[in-house]
């Protein structure tokens, strides 16, 4: 009995199980693009609810990255590897265009005025004469101010954005990192015990 003699019914009744065993296959393709989505959502989610303050830095404990960097304009002291030697000091990150480095910056300048660190700046990504007119009318907390106009320095210090701030203990190692604006309360519970637990 040839093809063209076969009744329909039967031929409908054969080509079933290759319809059955693509279904499968086919239900697969449906559901890749939606585990796909279902899994970034996943991963964007948890990325979005984790505090990026409490992110590890790998350069905790490690020497500073060797650098040297100029003075913001108007500022004398420029910012090197060698000067963060010999005492406890702050690295601030900061830039005029930074939204958070205005709030954080009272607190710099209390704490510059109370003697009890020396604060450096490290200005990321700013133009010359905007982060000189910032520091003129907000007030300059810093002892030395490097221009880091590339980001370049930033990169190697391991900056997720600005502000952050890192302590630097005597032999010129990262101690802690701070990501975000110094609050209070940051400055009381963190810095502070850190800052006095180096200097011992």
């Amino acid at each position: 009995m040839t093809v063209a003699n076969v009744p329909k019914a039967e031929v409908a009744i054969a080509a079933q199980p290759c319809d059955a065993a693509r279904a499968p296959r086919f239900r697969a393709l449906l559901l890749a693009p939606v585990l796909a989505f279902l899994g970034v959502a996943v991963f964007l989610g948890i990325g979005l609810n984790r505090d990026p303050s409490l992110l590890p830095s790998t350069l905790i404990g490690k020497p500073v990255p060797a650098f040297s960097l100029p003075p913001v304009k108007g500022r004398r002291l420029g910012l090197s590897t060698t000067d963060l030697k010999g005492q406890v000091s702050l690295v601030n990150v900061f830039a005029s265009w930074c939204v958070a480095c205005r709030e954080e910056h009272p607190l710099l300048i209390q704490m510059r005025e109370q003697g009890f660190v020396p604060i450096h700046g490290l200005n990321y990504k700013d133009k010359p004469a905007e982060a000189a007119a910032w520091l003129d009318a907000m007030g300059d907390p810093y002892t030395r101010t490097g221009a880091d106009l590339d980001g370049r320095v930033a990169i190697d210090w391991g900056v997720y954005g600005v502000p952050e701030t890192y302590v630097v203990d005597r032999e010129g190692r990262i101690a802690f990192k701070q990501i975000g604006p110094i609050t209070p309360e940051i400055l009381r519970e963190k810095i502070v015990p850190i800052i006095e637990e180096l200097r011992r």
